[in-house]
């Protein structure tokens, strides 16, 4: 049976109870989100016909500072998934050192078979019903699978309605015009290419280097862009519609315009179409998964060509495939470090919202650049002296920070 979410996750932090020097007690409390909930969140439909849908919030550790996470709208969201993804972005918070918790949240939804009218009904509805658990010093939710700027712009103006406030701090990646941040858009993409030159620094690859990009939402999209304009070659592409595979070469702006115009991949005039999941077992020197959780198993694991994989989504790989991989030599760049560049730019945009000062592009970015660098720095250099993976050096990292801030504070009586 396939592992949830959650079982992964506490698989990886059962993991790190070798290697770092904490009160067991600490990791006891880590293994068990601070807060759960689930609301129902009834809709007024456009025919007059009223729908229940589920949603969630779970705020898993606030040791360093406010709850951060994500909310995504889609139908397979639950309880385990919410937590699984609350408990990594604990780590992701820490191992980039921003002042932050983990928290995440989602609906069980379509989104694409609501009105825009339908959306922006349950997007308030959600936010009045989690209202009282969230804020911008309490616990300040972002876009995640499913959702954007337009449903954060609902958000913030349906908890400043309640409060009697504008309270731009209480959601990222907000629209510019109401607070949001220049380069948050783009920012989780871009995050994934400097930590995929800095990688390719260290592993001292020369020669032509090709990609293949699994997924081509945001993350996916912009990962493709970026990389294209730094001059590598994007030899495969795919998403929900299908999978294109050019050894020459994709232009991933001309491949954006097709499906927007098409609504597929399929018969993209300037490659091939392969089947979606072969995409994965591309002779690419690096694979840069981009989508959704569990798509890189220990049935697929064994077929993996690439030198490279740098995780662009949450959880791509499960730790079954972990092992595998590792045992065949591929280096693995994983999720709490790869993806971090839009947590560290939500956390840039709260830093704008809390003092009223905004930055330009090239200031964010700069900004951005750093903070990946050096957080890949720190995991590369512990993997080579305790001589462990870049996973398990991230883990380790994260887990002693927030193992540690929990110490500190003291467990209350």
């Amino acid at each position: 049976m396939k592992k949830n979410l959650y079982e992964t996750a506490l698989e990886q932090l059962d993991s790190m109870t070798k290697l770092i020097d904490v009160e067991p007690w600490t990791i006891k409390i880590l293994k068990h989100p601070q807060r759960e909930v689930k609301v129902s969140v009834p809709v007024r439909m456009d025919n007059g016909e009223i729908r229940v849908f589920t949603g969630y919030r779970v705020q898993h550790n606030n040791a360093r500072g406010p709850y951060k996470g994500g909310i995504r709208y889609h139908p397979e969201v639950d309880m385990n998934e919410i937590i699984g993804l609350a408990m990594l972005m604990t780590w992701k918070c820490a191992v980039m050192d921003l002042p932050y918790g983990g928290a995440k949240g989602g609906v069980a939804c379509n989104p694409h078979e609501l009105s825009n009218s339908e959306l922006e009904r349950m997007s308030r509805r959600y936010i009045y019903e989690i209202h009282r658990i969230i804020g911008p010093d309490m616990d300040v939710p972002a876009p995640d699978i499913g959702t954007n700027p337009r449903i954060m712009a609902w958000f913030m103006d349906t908890y400043s309605m309640i409060h009697g406030r504008v309270e731009q701090g209480v959601v990222t990646s907000k629209p510019i015009v109401l607070g949001g941040s220049q380069g948050r858009a783009e920012s989780t993409g871009l995050g994934v290419v400097y930590t995929m030159e800095s990688v390719l620094r260290k592993l001292e690859k020369t020669g032509e280097i090709t990609l293949a990009i699994q997924g081509f939402g945001n993350v996916g999209f912009n990962v493709a862009k970026f990389a294209y304009e730094m001059g590598y070659k994007i030899i495969g592409i795919n998403d929900i519609t299908g999978a294109v595979y050019n050894p020459e070469g994709i232009n991933p702006y001309s491949l954006y315009e097709y499906r927007m115009r098409k609504g597929t991949m399929l018969g993209y005039p300037h490659g091939k179409n392969i089947e979606r999941d072969l995409l994965l077992e591309l002779d690419a020197t690096v694979l840069l998964p981009c989508a959704i959780e569990n798509v890189i198993t220990e049935k697929n694991a064994e077929n993996i060509r690439a030198e490279l994989i740098v995780e662009g989504a949450n959880g791509p790989t499960t730790p079954e495939a972990d092992r595998i991989l590792r045992e065949r030599g591929i280096v693995i760049v994983p999720d709490i470090l790869a993806n971090a560049g839009g947590v560290t730019v939500s956390y840039f945009e709260w830093v704008q919202s809390k003092i009223g000062e905004y930055w330009s592009k090239e200031v964010v970015y700069s900004k951005l650049k750093g903070k990946m660098i050096s957080a890949f720095e720190e995991v590369w250099e512990l993997a080579k002296k305790k001589e462990l993976d870049l996973r398990s050096a991230a883990l380790m990292i994260a887990v002693e920070r927030v193992a540690k801030a929990i110490e500190l504070r003291g467990l209350w009586p």
